[in-house]
C-alpha cells in the first residue's frame, strides 16, 4: 500500500514528526505540551554546554599547570638502568633522536642535596646542566629572571641558579654565597666530613609551579661531576615535537634502547598529579553527562503526553495505511529533532562561552567586585579555557544517543494504538 504522502520529497514520516515538534501553541493543553517540550530542549542544550564549559576549564588548567611544569623538567629522561654514569650519552642520544618525535637531547646529573645559607637549610634536586644544550630540552633558559642565561654556568666558576621562592626562603639575591652539602662523605685525617662547596648566586628563575620554584637548582655539568664523583652525565633529557606522546614514545625509546636504559616520560616522572587529573576529569564528565541525561530523558514525558494528545491522528494515519513502524517513526522523528537541536544549541553556546572565557569571567568580576583567582593565592590568576574537539564529539554524541533512547518507549506505545478504540468518541 503506498503511503499518504507519496507525492512528498521527504518521507511523511519525517515530514509529520517535524510538524509535531514545530506545532502544539494553538490550544492551552497543547500549548502545555510545546512548553515542556521547549524546556526538554533547553535542558539539553545547558547540559551540553556545562559539559563543554567545564571540561574546557579543566583542560585549560591542566595546560598551564602542565606547561608550567614542562618549562623545568624534560618531556623524557634516560637514565642508566644501573645509576652509572653515561660518559658515551652521545651515542644514546643519536640513537633516541632516530625516532621522528625526538626533538633534541641534553646530557644532566640530579641529586639530592642540601642548600645553606647562614643558618638556613633547604633541600633542594641539583642538577648539572650543559647551557650550549639546556635550552633545546626545558624552557628554564626564558624564565631566568634579571637579565640572567644559562651561559653564566662556567665550568669551574661554581656557579649556581636557583628557583626564585628557593632564593627568597634562603634569602640570598645575585651576588650572594651558597653552601651546598653533597650525599656522602669524605674521609678526612680529623675523620668523616660531609662534602661540601661554596657557589656563587649566579640568577634566579620562575617557571611559576612552587615545586620547583622552591626546591631545584642548576648548575654547570662539569662542576656537578666534580661535587658528586661521577664520571659524566646520569641521564640524558629528551624533548618531543608533541608533549602528549609522551608516554608512546617511552614505550617505544625502551624497545630501542633495550633494557640498561631506564625510560621515563613526565606522565610517570609527575604520575600523582597525572593521573589526579585524569581521574577527576572523567568523575567531573560523568557527573555533569548525569545531566545531559536527565534532560533528555524529559523528552518521555514530553512524548506521552504528545501521543496521548494525538491518538486521533495516529487511529487516521493507521486507517490511511500508515503502518505501526512508520507511527512510531513519526515520534522518533519529533524527539530526535528535539535533541538535535537542544544539542547543536548546546555545543553552539558551549564553545562560545569557552572560547571567550578570558573576556566573560573579568566582566563578571568587574561587575560583581569579586576576584575568582587572587593573585595572591593562586599560582593562575586567569581563568584559562582549552576546548578540545576530543571532549566535544563524545559529548555531542552522547547527546544525541540518550536523546534517542528516550524517544523508543512513548514511540512504541504511539505505535501500538488501536485506531478503533481511539476513533470511538471522536
Amino acid at each position: 500500500m503506498s503511503s499518504p504522502f507519496s507525492g512528498s520529497a521527504w518521507p511523511y514520516e519525517w515530514q509529520v514528526g517535524w510538524r509535531y515538534t514545530r506545532a502544539g501553541r494553538a490550544g492551552r493543553r497543547n500549548g502545555f505540551i510545546s512548553f515542556i517540550s521547549f524546556v526538554s530542549v533547553i535542558g539539553i542544550a545547558l547540559g551540553v554546554a556545562a559539559l563543554i564549559i567545564v571540561l574546557s576549564v579543566m583542560n585549560g588548567f591542566q595546560k598551564e599547570v602542565r606547561d608550567r611544569m614542562l618549562a623545568a623538567i624534560p618531556h623524557v629522561e634516560l637514565n642508566s638502568a644501573t645509576d652509572n654514569a653515561l660518559p658515551d650519552w652521545h651515542v644514546l642520544a643519536d640513537k633516541a633522536k632516530t625516532l621522528p618525535e625526538v626533538k633534541a637531547a641534553a646530557p644532566f646529573i640530579a641529586a639530592q642535596s642540601l642548600l645553606a645559607r647562614g643558618e638556613d637549610m633547604r633541600g633542594v634536586v641539583v642538577r648539572g646542566v650543559s647551557p650550549a644544550d639546556e635550552g633545546g630540552v626545558t624552557d628554564l633558559a626564558s624564565q631566568l629572571k634579571k637579565d640572567g642565561t644559562l651561559d653564566q654556568l662556567q665550568p669551574g666558576a661554581w656557579r649556581i641558579i636557583l628557583g626564585a621562592e628557593l632564593a627568597r626562603l634562603l634569602g640570598v639575591r645575585v651576588g650572594d654565597s651558597v653552601t651546598l652539602i653533597a650525599p656522602g662523605a669524605q674521609v678526612t685525617p680529623a675523620g668523616v666530613a660531609p662534602r661540601f662547596k661554596q657557589f656563587t648566586v649566579a640568577g634566579e628563575f620562575s617557571v611559576g609551579h612552587y615545586e620547583y620554584d622552591s626546591g631545584l637548582a642548576l648548575v654547570h655539568l662539569d662542576d656537578a661531576a666534580k661535587l658528586y664523583r661521577r664520571d659524566g652525565p646520569t641521564g640524558v633529557q629528551l624533548r618531543l615535537n608533541d608533549v602528549h606522546k609522551a608516554r608512546e614514545v617511552g614505550v617505544q625509546l625502551s624497545s630501542l634502547l633495550g633494557p640498561q636504559v631506564l625510560v621515563r616520560d613526565w606522565t610517570r616522572t609527575n604520575a600523582a598529579w597525572y593521573d589526579a587529573v585524569q581521574i577527576e576529569k572523567r568523575m567531573m564528565a560523568i557527573i555533569l553527562t548525569l545531566i545531559v541525561a536527565v534532560a533528555a530523558f524529559n523528552l518521555v514525558s514530553t512524548l506521552v503526553m504528545t501521543v496521548t494528545d494525538k491518538r486521533a491522528d495516529i487511529a487516521i494515519l493507521r486507517t490511511l495505511g500508515a503502518s505501526p513502524g512508520s507511527i512510531m517513526g513519526i515520534f522518533v522523528v519529533q524527539g530526535a529533532a528535539a535533541g538535535v537541536i537542544g544539542t547543536f544549541a548546546g555545543v553552539s553556546l558551549g564553545l562560545l562561552v569557552a572560547f571567550n572565557v578570558d573576556v566573560i569571567v573579568p566582566f563578571i568580576e568587574h561587575l560583581l567586585g569579586v576576584s575568582f583567582l587572587p593573585g595572591s593565592i593562586y599560582l593562575i590568576s586567569r581563568m584559562p579555557s582549552d576546548p578540545q574537539w576530543a571532549d566535544i564529539m563524545p559529548i555531542g554524541a552522547i547527546s544525541l544517543v540518550l536523546s534517542f533512547l528516550a524517544t523508543l518507549y512513548p514511540s512504541y506505545r504511539a505505535s501500538r494504538v488501536n485506531p478503533a478504540e481511539a476513533l470511538r468518541y471522536e
